[in-house]
């Protein structure tokens, strides 16, 4: 057995997902345990803040990211603790940060740049453990998107012989990964295809408040407004041909606002964000699909916080009428950990001097050994 703990703090900023996963080669990567530290709101705030932020200063960086390394260490902790390993069976920790602003084109003439506030020297420090930071800035180095990072990890737990499989990562935005039979030897092809869950809670805090529309009901009690829609479609991001990745530079509620018109009901608003959501990712199959001359896909496994809304759900089924959604459970991964235990694959890879990059997904010139690795 060969341990292994990935940490992930995406952009809906509810908190840390902490994975320990057993790496032991030649056999397809395991989850052992998990855990869910909860961001505090003040954290939650600071980081909200500077997520949306044209300026910050220095001091406001170091105390948001000082605070959020402090909140992984406790979640390792509690992931140890949890799961009955010690620190000395840990061969390393995966540490993604959390991401600020990823801007794999650059802004005006400026250079391409992803930021995420991570230190994992202090989290070696704190945790006693080896970390592995960094993740992303060497594809961008060569050339990559530096992201989605997920779809190696992907191609890992669910390539198959005979058969097309999609996974959709369902988070603040939406990812694919298009994985040809086993034996075809095109490496897989991933990308994002737009906003998931972000534009949706944040319209959702808007009128209703909370953190997120549960289950999708709010959105269930609307109308999609149909030209709304077809406004919201035109963003040239939808068209371009991948590799691909935004966040909330591109999408965001002053993006939206700028579409809307006088009158619409926030609910319908609702409606039509979590239907551009399946038909952005419908878009993107399509794409995906030519570009590899794929059939349709014989299942499609969602991930992230999205696999729990059945009405996004529902919407992605009549998209996608050809390919039926399963579960990752079947393969011992819950939507919840696929994310998490992507960044503990991602530090064996780096341990192990392998590359920990897909270039068919990101562009990058070749494939890279992803991340520095930081000793206890």
């Amino acid at each position: 057995m060969s341990l292994f703990i990935g940490l992930m703090s995406g952009t809906s900023l509810d908190g840390v997902d902490a994975a320990l996963v057993d790496v032991t080669p030649g056999q397809p990567p395991s989850l052992v345990a998990t855990h869910a530290e909860t961001m505090p709101e003040p954290l939650r705030d600071l980081l909200w803040r500077l997520c949306h932020a044209d300026r910050a200063a220095f001091a406001e960086l170091a105390a948001a990211e000082d605070a959020f390394c402090r909140l992984q260490a406790t979640a390792v902790e509690a992931l140890i603790a949890g799961s009955g390993a010690t620190r000395e069976t840990i061969a390393a920790i995966g540490s993604h940060g959390q991401t600020i602003e990823h801007a794999p084109w650059g802004h005006d003439d400026g250079p391409a740049y992803t930021l995420q506030l991570d230190n994992p020297s202090l989290l070696a420090e704190l945790t006693g453990c080896a970390v592995v930071g960094d993740l992303r800035r060497r594809d961008l180095a060569a050339g990559g998107q530096a992201a989605p990072l997920a779809p190696a990890f992907h191609e890992a737990l669910f390539r198959a012989p005979g058969e097309w499989r999609l996974v959709l990562n369902l988070g603040g935005f939406a990812n694919l990964t298009l994985l040809p039979p086993s034996e075809d030897p095109r490496p897989p092809l991933g990308f994002d295809t737009g906003p998931a869950n972000a534009l949706l809670d944040a319209w959702h805090a808007r009128h209703r408040g909370g953190r997120f529309d549960a289950g999708g009901a709010w959105a269930a009690s609307g109308r999609v407004d149909e030209a709304l829609l077809t406004r919201l479609l035109a963003q040239p991001f939808f068209h371009r041909p991948p590799p691909r990745s935004t966040g909330r530079e591109v999408f965001h509620l002053e993006w939206l606002q700028r579409h809307l018109e006088e009158g619409e009901s926030p609910e319908d608003v609702q409606a039509t964000l979590a239907e551009l959501t399946a038909a952005s990712v419908a878009l993107g199959v399509e794409m995906a699909r030519e570009t590899l001359s794929a059939p349709p896909p014989a299942l499609l496994i969602p991930c992230g916080g999205g696999a729990h809304n059945p009405d996004l759900l529902a919407r992605l089924a009549r998209r996608l009428p050809e390919t039926p959604l399963t579960t990752g459970d079947d393969w011992g991964w819950p939507a919840d950990w696929l994310e998490a235990g992507a960044f503990a694959w991602l530090a064996d890879r780096r341990l192990a001097g392998q590359p920990g990059n897909l270039p068919s997904v990101t562009g990058a010139a070749g494939g890279r050994v992803l991340g520095g690795l930081y000793a206890p």
